[in-house]
């Protein structure tokens, strides 16, 4: 009954923030809302009660961006400084955790008995502890095409609302159950065919009663909207996108227009998220685009770095093709991110050469480079994405160091730290904890009370 009442109170500050006025949709606070002290904060043109800014329900953080505006997570942290637990996560994986109140959650693909198949299992943890609450094997099967070497066969993240919690394992299905455990509803949109053999990889969004599932590959590519309750189809849009890894991002512009952000190798795009037509579209992005959007006052910013380099900041106020148009506000051809998000705080976007350690900062308003392809001490090869909250910025390298380093426009480094084993997955931040998948084990670092 608490539970329900909390997302009823979430989804009423949802639907306030459409309407309010463009310079309340800055990120702050919506204070009392109906008399009942419930307080909310607007993150990317989104506003959500502070249940939700306290939680980490998708891989990129409540605000969609790669950041927490309450986490306080450690500084310096290691596998005897700071670790609050250890699990193994059986079978592979590089899903980032979602967290939710006192729950945990990550995916991964088990080999079975025989050999050929895979079980494709969720797990729930309980917070405190790394005891798992329970565990359910979605689906048994044998993959119908292989994937890179560095990839494995569950490398989308689950997303949560604290209601249901949402698993997608792309050609094996999605798969809503309670954050009980209990399966509520399943659907197989078929069979991808992704360039290469390299994997699949993209992860579902939430939207307020909408789940938003990417499906672009080598075949006919398509974004649906399904209702989060059913499962059933509620719009679905054609692409005419090749393989593309990215996430779709919830925005708005600034007049509270909601939107589905995507990146793509023919064109970013914007979506109506109420019917899925698209709004906008933007050439300029390189091959096969992994990266997923960030968005902050109206403004989206996309972008792409294999064989190429591109990033654009797009006026999400813009209509049609805003290639030449003043709806792009700005843009940069060089030292992009291939494989890992940019991140977008306090103002500032933070993102990788490639998929190297060489990190670039710039003012997200304007463009403006506070540095540039700077190397880090510790981070070489990147595949996770940077991540922020409380005045730091968290890198992880595949190796399995994390570097902590401060949140301004100059580099500086506060800590760096091993966790024992390669990460892949992007960390999730909640609390005082600090959330790591590493390649065998789930980890949980915690800054002491």
């Amino acid at each position: 009954m608490i539970r329900t009442l909390k997302m009823n109170f979430v989804l009423l500050a949802t639907a306030m923030c459409v309407s309010l006025t463009p310079g309340k949709l800055a990120e702050g606070l919506l204070g009392d809302l109906l008399g009942l002290g419930f307080s909310g904060r607007c993150f990317s043109g989104q506003c959500y009660g502070q249940e939700i800014a306290d939680q980490w329900g998708h891989w990129r953080g409540p605000t969609g961006n790669g950041t927490s505006a309450t986490a306080k997570p450690p500084k310096e942290f290691s596998q005897t400084k700071g670790l609050k637990w250890k699990v193994p996560i059986a079978g592979q994986g590089s899903g980032s955790p979602v967290v939710w109140d006192q729950r945990v959650w990550v995916t991964s693909a088990v080999p079975s008995g025989s050999g050929k198949e895979l079980e494709f299992r969720v797990y729930c943890m309980d917070r405190q502890t790394g005891k798992t609450l329970w565990e359910q094997t979605a689906v048994r099967a044998k993959p119908h095409e292989g994937t890179h070497e560095t990839n494995g066969f569950a490398s989308a993240s689950a997303c949560t609302d604290g209601s249901m919690v949402y698993a997608s394992f792309g050609s094996r299905g999605v798969y809503a159950y309670t954050v009980d455990g209990e399966l509520v509803w399943s659907r197989d949109f078929g069979d991808m065919q992704i360039r290469n053999g390299f994997g699949e990889g993209s992860s579902p969004t939430i939207a307020g009663d909408l789940l938003i599932v990417p499906w672009d590959h080598e075949g006919p590519s398509m974004l649906f909207a399904v209702d989060k309750k059913t499962g059933k189809t509620v719009w679905e849009t054609k692409r005419d996108e090749p393989t593309c890894w990215a996430t779709p991002l919830i925005a708005s512009d600034r007049l509270g227009n909601m939107q589905v952000i995507m990146n793509g190798q023919t064109a970013a795009r914007g979506y109506d998220l109420k019917t899925g037509k698209e709004l906008w579209r933007c050439g300029g992005q390189t091959q096969r685009p992994c990266a997923s959007a960030v968005a902050q006052d109206g403004v989206a910013y996309v972008a792409s770095g294999f064989r190429g380099s591109y990033i654009g900041a797009f006026d999400l106020a813009g209509r049609g093709d805003l290639a030449s148009s003043k709806s792009v506000v700005w843009s940069q051809t060089k030292d992009t991110p291939d494989v890992a998000s940019p991140l977008l705080s306090s103002g500032r976007l933070f993102y990788y050469k490639e998929k190297t350690g060489l990190l670039t900062c710039v003012e997200a308003k304007t463009g403006k480079t506070l540095y540039s392809a700077s190397r880090v001490p510790g981070v070489s090869r990147t595949y996770a994405s940077a991540v922020a909250a409380n005045g730091c910025v968290y890198l992880s390298d595949r190796g399995g160091s994390i570097v902590v380093i401060e949140d301004s426009g100059t580099l500086k480094v506060i800590s760096s730290n091993d966790v024992g084993e390669g990460v892949d997955a992007t960390p999730a931040l909640a609390g005082r904890d600090l959330f790591v998948r590493g390649e065998k084990h789930l980890f949980c670092f915690s800054e002491a009370n």
